[in-house]
């Protein structure tokens, strides 16, 4: 993506573009939606012996993208990502309820 692009999006294009990346995620995967975490920390808890639930999955993904937007060089995948993942998160904790 153009750098000039990037330096005029605002917080709220960000979080459209990272709700885009959602929808399209699962389309590419034929899945519908971007739903994969809870069958991955399953996998993780069996090999394991952990706990993990699915929330702390998505936000082991935000902290994933937190620590690698804090090196190298500027990228915008990183904060669309952890965007995406904070969402999902949420979205698994209301399902929670």
């Amino acid at each position: 993506m153009n750098d000039n692009l990037n330096q005029n999006k605002t917080a709220s294009d960000i979080l459209k573009e990272a709700s885009e990346t959602i929808d399209s995620r699962g389309k590419e995967r034929d899945k519908g939606s971007e739903r994969s975490m809870r069958s991955t920390v399953e996998a993780f808890n069996a090999i394991t012996g952990q706990e993990l639930t699915e929330t702390q999955g998505w936000q082991f993904m935000v902290i994933l993208k937190l620590a690698r937007s804090s090196g190298g060089n500027f990228k915008l995948d990183d904060y669309l990502d952890g965007a995406a993942y904070m969402a999902l998160a949420g979205e698994c904790e209301l399902g929670n309820q």
